[in-house]
């Protein structure tokens, strides 16, 4: 196969994810509704709680509202990656994924590529709810939107990576419902999307332990550092080495001769 055959099912791939995109408003409105219920909503409950002393990159007293927008952002990232698994065992249970993956180009090139068409979507969704926040006023520096593409970028794969994981172990889409609750949430509140490291420990040391361990929260914070501005390497190598993971993880289990394809006789 020829570098053109990989870059023709590239673009092939992550067309057809944006189109099937730009033809499923329900799903964009429900994206981003999601998040500003959150910001608008939840956030208003935590006015009282402006002097929240905040780690660095703030290090200093900022809006609740300000906190948890890089969160919000994982929040979009995180249900979008098990929204694309979704996607994966439909296409697999309609016939498509196996025309797709019986394809002659590599079956990890192929999941990769399903992987970043999903990572697109995610990150033109990002940008609009960080257009809302801003229209609200809530605002980061002007390069922090330009410095959070890579870091939108690199969370979006480990995210969409983990869904494209389970959705290797899920059969039917009626028991697809039941792996997201039990993966998204805990995931979700066991972070550092809504509440610093610090105030969690005076909570709960398991909590603490947990949301620390966290690879969403390691995502989290990538998120928000680059949003303003700097650089945390700890949570970019944290972040690189999930994804790494659970990326080889996939593939292995999309593999028929090792993974839980065999099982399932086939994809």
């Amino acid at each position: 196969m020829r570098p053109l055959h990989y870059l023709r099912a590239l673009r092939g791939i992550v067309a057809r994810e944006l189109y099937r995109f730009v033809h499923q408003r329900e799903r964009f409105i429900s994206a981003l509704v999601r998040p500003l219920v959150w910001l608008f909503v939840f956030a208003a409950g935590f006015r009282s709680t402006l002097g929240l002393a905040i780690s660095p990159p703030y290090e200093t007293y900022i809006l609740y509202e300000v906190y948890i927008t890089p969160g919000l952002l994982g929040m979009i990232q995180l249900f979008n990656g098990m929204q694309s698994s979704l996607s994966m065992v439909y296409d697999r249970e309609m016939g498509s994924m196996r025309t797709l993956l019986v394809s002659p180009l590599p079956r990890w090139f192929l999941l990769t590529a399903k992987l970043v068409a999903g990572v697109a979507v995610s990150i033109l969704q990002a940008y609009v709810f960080l257009g809302v926040a801003w229209a609200y006023g809530i605002e980061a520096p002007v390069e922090g939107y330009l410095a959070v593409l890579p870091a939108l970028l690199l969370s979006g794969v480990m995210l969409g990576a983990l869904g494209l994981l389970l959705s290797s172990f899920i059969r039917q889409l009626e028991n697809f419902a039941g792996v997201m609750n039990f993966v998204i949430f805990p995931m979700f509140f066991m972070s550092t999307a809504l509440y610093p490291l610090w105030k969690i420990q005076e909570s709960s040391e398991l909590l603490y332990w947990l949301a620390q361990w966290n690879p969403f929260s390691q995502a989290v914070e990538l998120i928000r550092f680059a949003l303003y501005g700097r650089f945390n390497g700890v949570a970019c190598g944290y972040t690189a080495g999930a994804t790494a993971l659970f990326l080889a993880a996939a593939i292995v289990g999309y593999n028929p001769s090792k993974g839980m394809m065999q099982r399932k006789g086939g994809a």
